[in-house]
């Protein structure tokens, strides 16, 4: 569904946008960086798979019918 717009988008708002979006992307670089960081100095253990934990299984469908 499509909506009309009866202006345009004022310069003020689009570099606000902008701006946000960029403050987002090195919010989440700095964030990566500093996980990585804390892995590779062992302070968190990477995620291990748990041995007493059953495999995930991948579920096909095909109409009503689901195969294992």
């Amino acid at each position: 569904m499509t909506v009309e717009r009866t202006r345009p988008r004022t310069f003020w708002r689009r570099t606000e946008r902008w701006m946000v979006g960029v403050a987002m992307g090195i919010m989440a670089f700095v964030l990566e960086k500093a996980i990585l960081r804390s892995i590779k100095k062992g302070e968190v253990e990477p995620p291990t798979e748990d041995p007493t934990e059953p495999v995930p299984t991948t579920l096909k469908s095909r109409g009503g019918e689901i195969d294992l």
